[in-house]
């Protein structure tokens, strides 16, 4: 079969598509990414897929971009027939989707969150929902990460009373690429923060944290990676290193040292998540979490055994659990790592995620 992947950009492919990708390309399939071409795009062509650049302008609102979006992928699609399509994302999900009924291809598109356009009520998200609604109505199948968002779309009606509908486990965790890391033994305690940096991913809470924390004790270091999606926060992050609250390293390519080197992955966000990969990369690396009570997050950890999870957007609630975490014994902070491994591989192996795409497509 002739199989393309509509997605926001190369990186996202290859980081978290790769293993459905290696399994297309092995039964010989013809693989298409379509997509903005990012960081990855020789390790993609190297894996066999052929590469289609196609700028999606994910924070782009403007209706004509957006039409123009759909057009663009209506014109590679005509000229590709694809025996089938996978999309990803808000706009490949929509647009993508809408092309794909035009010309009658099969399509799975998987909601890989909701995005705060789709859920913040008001104006703008009757007309995200109308949109989505339309994109997702003649799928094959619609793959959703949590059931949160499965009830969201049956709450607005957004899914046809034919379409049939899939839970996965997030994007699954590749468990060979993050294998279990023995657990720090120095006298840091370092907490990671890893995501683009944005309010709703919980930044100014970990912020707050480390301030507090840094106040009172100097075994305690606090660890940034990724890029700033709103630029307020790049001289926010540049004052807070200056001050020696945190260490900023900006995006990564590789984030293995830093799982390797964390104690504690503190993550309280309260986006609307599909289900975050950096949370089960992180337990898959065998470390602690310290999450929001919110879906996409709450799912991969049980609370007070692989990690706490704390109310959405609560600054005391997000301090309390990390001193609760300090109070810990070493011996009981690597326990915790290891549960989380565990769920994992239980729970969260990313052949499970590979083996229902195939199920699918190859029905």
């Amino acid at each position: 079969m002739k199989i393309a992947i509509l997605i926001n950009d190369t990186t996202y492919a290859y980081l978290l598509r790769r293993e459905i990708i290696q399994r297309l390309v092995a039964d010989k399939h013809a693989v298409y990414i379509v997509g903005e071409v990012l960081l990855f795009k020789k390790e993609l062509k190297d894996l066999g897929c052929h590469i289609v650049g196609l700028k999606i302008g994910r924070h782009d609102t403007n209706p004509l971009d957006d039409f123009r979006l759909m057009l663009a992928y209506r014109k590679i699609l005509k000229k590709l027939r694809p025996d089938a399509v996978l999309t990803y994302n808000i706009k490949p999900n929509s647009y993508g989707g809408m092309s794909c009924s035009m010309l009658h291809i099969p399509y799975y598109p998987n909601i890989t969150g909701l995005g705060t356009p789709v859920e913040n009520p008001g104006r703008i998200q009757k007309l995200a929902i109308a949109i989505y609604k339309i994109g997702v109505r003649k799928a094959d199948c619609v793959f959703f990460q949590n059931s949160e968002n499965v009830e969201f779309f049956k709450s607005h009606n957004m899914l046809s009373p034919c379409s049939r509908t899939r839970l996965l486990p997030g994007s699954g965790v590749n468990l060979e690429a993050h294998p279990m890391f023995p657990y720090p033994s120095d006298d840091k305690i370092h907490f990671l923060f890893v995501a683009r940096i944005m309010k709703e991913k919980g930044i100014d809470l970990f912020l707050a944290a480390a301030r507090q924390i840094r106040s009172e004790r100097d075994d305690c270091v606090f660890d940034i990676c990724g890029m700033c999606d709103d630029e307020k926060y790049t001289h926010i992050l540049e004052e807070a290193q200056k001050e020696g609250i945190v260490n900023y390293h900006g995006q990564q390519k590789d984030l293995t040292p830093f799982y390797r080197q964390c104690s504690c992955l503190l993550f309280p966000s309260y986006y609307p998540e599909g289900m975050s990969n950096v949370l089960l990369e992180a337990a898959a690396s065998g470390r602690p979490l310290i999450v929001a009570d919110r879906s996409g997050c709450r799912e991969v950890v049980d609370d007070n055994v692989t990690g706490f999870i704390v109310p959405i957007n609560d600054e005391a609630a997000t301090i309390e659990a990390v001193y609760k975490f300090l109070a810990l014994t070493p011996e009981e902070r690597e326990q915790m790592g290891i549960e989380g491994r565990k769920k994992m591989e239980k729970e969260f192996d990313r052949q499970l995620v590979v083996e229902a795409y195939v199920e699918e497509v190859y029905r």
